[in-house]
């Protein structure tokens, strides 16, 4: 059974009163627990497909299948609560709260869904030890390297035991080292937790590690393998 599916999907944006084809009819189907590389040349559609499939950005035409929720039905609030339920995001920019500490930008999506103080710190401090990062917990992001804030979007984005996490570029500002030890461990997180992860990246490390590739060229899916 698909986790999220798409029929017919278009996304068209206006470029000063022009009109911009960033998708042309996509048909896609992910599966549960998949770990999935969206690729291809700059302009081709890949973030806007990443956005579309994450609820951050709506369909011009066509529908978003969330098991056997049409996301396109949504309003904006359901779309919100869906996503801070559903969902986990990874970014390149790392998108951290930069006046919280690590431990704090890791208990902020729970805080919103009213989980108590105790279960947050607890939860959190759990998932930091289990991802190596225990020692950022009082670090704030301009305290940290690239790779340590990544780490902790990471824990961020899995934290609330997400159905799918959603990488946009998760590697672009880390060296190949650091950029790989992050794949090591959300291909752990994949492997142990069975989290579906989708990826948008140009990046040959991100690519060559994909157990599904889809390869897209003028918003059309070019290859799927």
């Amino acid at each position: 059974m698909s986790i999220i599916r798409t029929e017919k999907l278009e996304k068209i944006y206006q470029d000063n009163g022009v009109p911009v084809h960033a998708l042309r009819g996509i048909d896609l189907e992910i599966k549960k627990g998949e770990y999935t590389v969206i690729a291809g040349p700059s302009g081709s559609g890949k973030t806007t497909l990443l956005n579309v499939l994450g609820a951050l950005d709506k369909p011009t035409k066509g529908n978003v299948w969330f098991e056997d929720q049409n996301l396109a039905d949504k309003k904006k609030a359901e779309l919100s609560d869906f996503r801070l339920k559903k969902l986990g995001f990874i970014f390149q920019a790392y998108n951290l709260i930069p006046v919280l500490t690590a431990l704090e930008n890791i208990e902020f999506s729970m805080m919103l869904l009213g989980k108590s103080e105790k279960e947050r710190h607890e939860k959190a401090m759990a998932l930091m030890e289990e991802l190596e990062i225990a020692e950022l917990a009082k670090k704030r992001p301009n305290e940290m390297s690239g790779g340590q804030q990544q780490r902790v979007a990471v824990a961020r984005a899995i934290v609330n035991n997400p159905e799918i996490v959603m990488a946009d570029e998760p590697t672009a500002n880390l060296d190949t080292k650091t950029g790989g030890n992050l794949l090591d461990l959300m291909e752990k997180m994949n492997a142990e937790k069975n989290i579906t992860f989708i990826f948008s990246s140009h990046d040959q490390q991100v690519i060559s590690r994909a157990k599904r590739l889809l390869y897209l060229r003028d918003g059309l899916i070019e290859k799927d393998s």
